[in-house]
């Protein structure tokens, strides 16, 4: 009898011990905040000891912090998606380091907020992804934003021997990003378009250059230039509340547009829509670019059927290999388009080449050439 009510009394507890933890499970899994939220890293250009560009009185740190913020308390009120900031105070955070908050969160997107400056009474609203500069006037541009590293300890160190203001240390990045150019390219779209219609702003485009806290951030990523603080006209508006919460409002409204048609998968392939890249030209002078598919010692025929449906393949022999070639452009920003396409229908090891004058040189070489 006594072994019977023992029984019993372990089953009873056996069952207790078994059930609480699910109760337990099931409470928490009621509690923890859905996952699937879509993360933007919002990053207030300068700050602290770098105070950015300065116009009128104003200054970039000041009023780039002001317009994060109130995007930042916006989009915090939607439920689907998180808010990171790379600074909330006037606090001087290096270049790498914003990158960094924005990769160590796994961030779906970063948004760098920037004001402009100039020497002359120039106005408008202009927001950047990264690529290479195809004018002097978007050199200047990220030349100015690069130059904060020197205000880092061991910035030597910790980029490389980067030099914000040598053409040459810029090559490599036209290389970088591919992945995201697209993505950033549509999000930067929807920001200029906003600001053009939606607040009647000068529209200077959507561009490229090199700047560095795109560089390392390794997501769909965009810098944005708000306006010249130097306009007597715009360096007010730039300062006022109603300015701040104008564009402020128009990057919210941009960046909900662009997680929406991501998330829901609604657009047609990004690569096939126009976006104008306001660049002087892209086209480089003497110089064919293409994308190597393949290489080997048999003679294929460039048909279709052997090259996972590709047209327009050419064939060319070098030494004792057959060199398979996509894609005919003296474009570079074509020519990326052309081998994430490649890369996207079976060939990851593809790669970029170019020539001049029917003659092979590296792709840097070509980069450096005169763009017409």
């Amino acid at each position: 009898m006594r072994y019977i009510f023992m029984r019993t009394n372990l089953l009873k507890l056996f069952v207790l011990i078994f059930l609480l933890p699910a109760s337990y499970l099931y409470a928490y899994e009621t509690e923890k905040p859905p996952r699937d939220r879509f993360v933007v890293v919002l990053d207030a250009g300068h700050g602290g000891k770098d105070p950015g560009n300065r116009g009128n009185g104003f200054k970039e740190k000041e009023i780039a912090l002001n317009i994060v913020l109130q995007v930042g308390k916006a989009l915090e009120k939607r439920g689907d998606i998180e808010v990171i900031y790379t600074r909330k105070s006037d606090v001087f955070i290096e270049l790498k380091q914003r990158a960094k908050i924005a990769n160590d969160a796994n961030a779906d997107l970063f948004v760098s907020v920037h004001l402009n400056a100039h020497n002359s009474q120039a106005y408008g609203t202009e927001t950047f992804v990264l690529g290479l500069h195809k004018s002097q006037e978007n050199f200047e541009v990220a030349k100015k934003e690069n130059s904060v590293i020197f205000l880092e300890e061991d910035y030597e160190i910790t980029y490389g021997g980067f030099d914000p203001n040598s053409p040459e240390s810029y090559i490599g990045m036209a290389l970088m990003q591919e992945e995201y150019l697209n993505q950033s390219i549509l999000l930067a779209d929807f920001i200029q378009k906003n600001f053009t219609h939606k607040l009647k702003r000068k529209n200077r485009g959507v561009k490229q250059a090199g700047f560095l806290v795109l560089k390392n951030a390794v997501m769909p990523s965009v810098l944005i230039e708000t306006g010249f603080l130097t306009n007597n006209h715009e360096g007010p508006y730039l300062n006022s509340r109603k300015g701040q919460d104008n564009l402020s409002n128009a990057i919210v409204d941009a960046i909900i547009k662009y997680a929406e048609n991501i998330n829901l998968n609604t657009l047609e392939s990004i690569s096939d829509r126009e976006f104008g890249i306001a660049e002087s030209s892209d086209y480089y002078e003497g110089i064919t670019f293409k994308v190597q598919l393949a290489a080997g010692s048999t003679k294929l025929e460039t048909k279709p059927y052997n090259f996972k449906g590709f047209r327009n393949v050419t064939r060319e022999k070098e030494d004792r290999l057959y060199k398979y070639y996509y894609g005919d452009t003296s474009s570079y920003m074509r020519i990326q388009e052309l081998h994430r396409e490649a890369k996207e229908k079976g060939y990851p090891s593809s790669f970029i080449v170019a020539f001049k004058d029917d003659k092979k040189i590296t792709v840097n070489e070509a980069l450096k050439s005169e763009v017409n």
